[in-house]
């Protein structure tokens, strides 16, 4: 269990026995959490959100409930305030999308709203739209988590993000501010 004590605000993560975190502000239940915590700056942090959904049908009839887990989106927090707010990140889907976070960006692969296309990913906390949207094609539709592409790996100096949707396809771009290029693989070489 980990604790922190912000001020007049108390945050306090606890894993119960099914494994899900809980996160507490000021003593109570504010929302349920799970994975690690990326920390942005000493007072900003993102952690991933879950949430416990119902999934009796109606012809079981109106015994107990059958909660099931499911992921949700990410929530930025302030530590100084204790404020908690939802991170829009366009075309994210919490069932397919594997985030990779680097300062205060985020890289995944995004699937359209009508599942047909997926796309490389990079948004920037505080900003609506993505830095970058490439077309990568279409999704296989894999009823496994996590599955149309593993996570984008991060590098420093320069700040590059590297796709690898499959094993012949590896996309790499680097990242300027508000800007994205595309690195071609000449390029890439020199930088190592």
């Amino acid at each position: 269990m980990d604790a922190c004590q912000v001020g007049r605000w108390i945050c306090r993560r606890e894993v119960t026995r099914s494994e899900n975190p809980r996160s507490y502000a000021d003593t109570r239940w504010k929302e349920f959490t799970t994975g690690p915590a990326h920390e942005v700056t000493d007072r900003l942090f993102v952690v991933r959100r879950v949430f416990r959904l119902n999934d009796t049908l109606p012809e079981e009839g109106a015994g107990a409930p059958k909660w099931v887990w499911q992921r949700g989106g990410w929530l930025l927090v302030d530590r100084v305030t204790g404020h908690v707010t939802q991170v829009n990140l366009p075309e994210f889907d919490p069932f397919y999308s594997t985030p990779s976070w680097g300062r205060d960006y985020v890289a995944y692969c995004g699937v359209s709203d009508d599942g047909k296309k997926f796309f490389a990913m990079v948004a920037q906390l505080g900003r609506h739209q993505p830095i970058l949207k490439i077309p990568l094609g279409e999704p296989d539709g894999d009823e496994m988590p996590d599955s149309e592409c593993p996570a984008p790996a991060w590098q420093r100096r320069p700040t590059r993000v590297t796709f690898e949707p499959d094993e012949n396809q590896k996309l790499t771009f680097s990242v300027k501010g508000h800007a994205v290029d595309v690195v071609m693989e000449a390029d890439e070489e020199d930088g190592e």
